[in-house]
C-alpha cells in the first residue's frame, strides 16, 4: 500500500459567505489553475462557512498527541536564499509568542490555537521558538522535489556530519522552505504547502514536518495571492505587500497555517474533521482564504491598509504580516485577532 499523501496547505474548495444569509453548498472561491474535486471536498463544500458559525463542521478529536511542550521549529533553507527574506520569516516564526506586540497580533492569532488540547486537556503551547536552522544552499537532492524526496531532505538536515539539526519527535517542527528556483511536486496545482510526518523507512525517525514553498517566480497570483494576482482572472487587483517581498510575504500565511494544523494534528490522529484520516480537514482548512471580518467567497475580509499603502491584518514584533485565521472549535467559527468584535 503506497502511504498516505501529505496534507495540503489548501483544500480545493472554499465556501462563499453571504452576508447575510446562509446558501447551500456551492463551489467556493481559491485561485487554483486546476480545480477537481472529490468526495471530501463535496462533504464540507457547504459547511466552511467562514466566520460565521456553522453547526456542520464537525471538528472531532480523534485522541492523537497534539504538541503541548515548548514547540522548536527547526528552518530548513532549501536552495537560494536572501538575508532579508530570511529575516522575515524569523520574526514571523518568534512573533508567535510575542505577547508584547501591538494589537492585533501574531501571538493573538495564535491564541485559538492555544484553545486546542490533548486527551489530559493539556492546551497547545504557548511558547513557539526557532532552534538550529540548516541551509541547504546547493540543492543537495536537486531543483524538482517530489513528496517524497521532501523526506530525504530533512534526513540529509537531520544526519549531516556537519552541524545536524536536532532529532526532535516530541516538539519540534522540522520546516523545509524552497526557495523561488525550486519546484515541488503539485505545487501551484492545489497544493502551496503541506504537513505530514517523515517515515522511519526514509529518515530513520518520525518527526512532524511541513514544506513551504516561495511562489513569486512560479505561480504568485496563486500562492501569493492577495498580493499577486492570476492572469486568468481578470479584474482582481493585487494589493501591497507589507514587507516589500511578494514571495516571501505569501509564504507567511502557509507557514502559519502548517504550522497550525501541525500543532493540532502533527500525526494526523489529532483534531480534523472528517472520517478519512488521508484527506482530512483541519482547524486551518476551514478558514482558507479569510484574513478578516465578512471574509469569504472570493473576498477576504476587512482587512488594514498601512500609511505606506501594504496591506496586513496583524502586527509582529517589529513587522507587519497577512495571515489567514483558524477555526475556534470553542464557538464553533473562524477566528483572528483583528476581527471587529474583538
Amino acid at each position: 500500500m503506497h502511504p498516505a499523501p501529505p496534507i495540503s496547505a489548501a483544500l480545493i474548495l472554499v465556501p462563499l459567505l453571504f452576508f447575510f444569509f446562509f446558501t447551500g453548498p456551492v463551489i467556493a472561491w481559491r485561485p487554483w489553475p486546476n480545480q477537481s474535486l472529490n468526495k471530501t471536498d463535496f462533504l464540507f463544500g457547504g459547511s466552511k462557512k467562514y466566520e460565521g458559525s456553522s453547526e456542520f463542521v464537525q471538528l472531532k478529536y480523534h485522541m492523537g498527541p497534539v504538541l503541548t511542550d515548548n514547540i522548536t521549529v527547526f528552518p530548513i533553507w532549501y536552495g537560494s536564499w536572501q538575508s532579508s527574506q530570511k529575516r522575515i520569516i524569523r520574526e514571523f516564526i518568534s512573533s508567535i509568542s510575542a505577547v508584547d506586540s501591538k494589537p492585533p497580533s501574531v501571538a493573538g492569532w495564535w491564541k485559538t490555537v492555544q484553545q486546542y488540547t490533548d486527551q489530559t486537556g493539556a492546551n497547545i503551547s504557548r511558547h513557539v521558538h526557532i532552534g538550529a536552522e540548516k541551509n541547504d544552499r546547493f540543492y543537495s537532492h536537486g531543483k524538482s522535489l517530489t513528496r517524497l524526496s521532501v523526506q530525504s531532505v530533512i534526513k540529509s538536515a537531520v544526519t549531516s556530519t556537519t552541524r545536524p539539526l536536532p532529532i526532535n519527535p516530541k516538539s519540534g517542527v522540522y520546516l523545509l522552505l524552497t526557495s523561488e528556483d525550486v519546484y515541488v511536486q503539485d505545487f501551484c496545482n492545489n497544493v502551496c504547502g503541506f504537513h505530514y510526518f517523515t517515515f522511519p523507512s526514509i529518515v530513520g525517525y518520525t518527526l512532524p514536518y511541513a514544506w513551504v514553498g516561495n511562489s513569486a517566480k512560479l505561480c504568485p497570483g496563486v500562492c501569493a495571492y492577495p498580493f499577486a494576482a492570476p492572469k486568468y482572472i481578470p479584474g482582481l487587483k493585487a494589493v501591497k505587500s507589507p514587507n516589500g517581498d511578494v514571495g516571501v510575504d505569501g509564504m507567511i500565511s502557509v507557514i502559519a497555517h502548517e504550522i497550525a494544523e501541525l500543532s493540532t494534528n502533527p500525526l494526523i490522529n489529532a483534531w480534523y474533521a472528517g472520517q478519512d484520516p488521508v484527506f482530512p480537514v483541519e482547524i486551518a482548512d476551514l478558514c482558507e482564504g479569510i484574513y478578516g471580518t465578512g471574509g469569504g467567497g472570493s473576498y477576504t475580509g476587512q482587512m488594514f491598509n498601512g500609511e505606506d499603502g501594504a496591506t496586513y491584518n496583524m502586527n509582529g514584533i517589529r513587522r507587519r504580516f497577512l495571515v489567514q485565521w483558524v477555526w475556534n472549535h470553542l464557538v464553533n467559527y473562524c477566528s483572528g485577532p483583528n476581527a471587529l468584535d474583538q
